[in-house]
């Protein structure tokens, strides 16, 4: 077979794997980028429904959520693609002393680490939403920065970019080996390439960045990554006039669900998502009968106008979870030239270019010392106890 050589090669043209191309070609490496799939955004990203925050509880979440709203609220003055880019903020409601409790306590580490979040009681809530079911309301977050834009959209904005610095794009490849070598007998090994179905390829750098397929492709790699995929089901609604800007998340978890969340998108349409409880663990993607009637009730109990518009379609992707809900990211113990940039909870659309700007810097070197003080939180080997609050 072929060998051709690169710098780098990423394992996933999805949400993180296609933004990481983009600024590793920019700055100046050769970068091959392998997908099973026919084109870009074909695993979990076409499936997410397009919520962009910084608002969340994790330090590295944070500061790797600033950084994307950064990206895509500048994207099309930079790049002139129209990524559906909407600043409409999100809002975390209150209607339980549990949630309200929550999120007053998180606000100390949300401004610390810049973000611009405030607390608002009902009345002053319900000015911002005034859709919201003031009924037993107690209040909640609002944090105006955050807001949305189209995965698709956004993703093949960021392959066009990749391109043109360089990039290459491989799908309808399957990688079936992460090649290594152990140099003198060695236990430390590093990378050396890439084989799969179609070819090989030789790079310094493997990024995994294979969203719900990242624990297989790490055992590719003789590497475990606590990564188990579970489903969860979207919906959009037909378009009605505008009268909601902001997501709006409930945290409240019931017997059935442990939160939800929705937003009215820029064609009016509302676009929807709950969290099953007990999580649905597998890669089982067919819609179900139980999702439309579990979200609704809990949708109209907070927003009541929302009753009588109908529903258009709705769809069921995977998210790659961890253990405590925050991604694995960095380097692994004993082989060099390996990269983990897996377990996004989700939350991969929405921290993908934030994530692509710090890799940039730690693979580059380049500023290398803030990308490893950020994304430390992140390691694999980390104390997976402590649990995300608003993954």
């Amino acid at each position: 077979m072929q060998r051709n050589l690169y710098d780098t090669i990423i394992i996933g043209a999805g949400s993180v794997g296609t933004p990481l191309a983009w600024q590793l070609a920019e700055a100046g490496q050769k970068v091959l980028v392998l997908d099973q799939f026919a084109s870009a955004g074909q695993g979990s990203n076409k499936e997410a429904i397009g919520g962009i925050r910084a608002t969340h509880s994790d330090p590295a979440k944070i500061q790797i959520g600033l950084k994307s709203l950064e990206i895509f609220s500048t994207w099309k003055e930079t790049y002139g693609d129209d990524i559906g880019w909407e600043q409409g903020g999100y809002s975390f409601v209150a209607y339980h002393p549990r949630e309200e409790t929550i999120l007053k306590e998180l606000l100390v580490i949300q401004k610390q680490l810049g973000l611009e979040i405030d607390w608002y009681d009902a009345p002053a809530l319900l000015e911002i939403i005034p859709a919201l079911n003031p009924d037993s309301l107690i209040g909640g977050t609002f944090s105006p920065g955050d807001g949305s834009a189209s995965p698709m959209l956004s993703v093949l904005a960021c392959e066009r970019r990749a391109r043109e610095m360089g990039a290459e794009f491989h799908y309808k490849e399957t990688v079936t080996a992460i090649e290594r070598e152990y140099p003198d007998g060695h236990k430390n090994g590093r990378v050396t390439g890439i084989k799969t179905d179609k070819g090989a390829y030789q790079a310094a750098m493997v990024v995994n960045a294979a969203g719900p397929w990242a624990r297989q492709v790490a055992a590719l790699a003789g590497v475990d990554v606590p990564v188990d995929p579970d489903s969860h089901e979207g919906g959009i609604t037909e378009p009605v006039a505008h009268f909601l800007r902001p997501m709006v998340v409930d945290i409240h978890p019931t017997e059935d669900s442990a939160n939800y969340y929705f937003y009215q998108h820029h064609t009016g349409q509302i676009i929807f998502c709950i969290t099953p409880n007990p999580p649905i663990v597998g890669m089982d993607r067919r819609e179900t009968s139980v999702f439309l009637p579990q979200v609704a009730k809990r949708m109209i109990g907070i927003m009541p106008r929302l009753k009588n518009i109908k529903v258009r379609r709705t769809w069921r992707g995977l998210y790659p979870m961890t253990p405590d809900g925050a991604p694995i990211v960095g380097e692994v113990e004993g082989l060099a030239g390996y990269l983990n940039a897996v377990g996004m909870c989700g939350q991969g659309y929405m921290l993908g270019p934030g994530l692509a700007f710090y890799l940039r810097q730690w693979i580059t070197g380049e500023g290398a010392d803030e990308a490893r003080r950020v994304l430390a939180p992140l390691s694999l080997y980390r104390d997976f106890g402590k649990k995300e609050k608003l993954k």
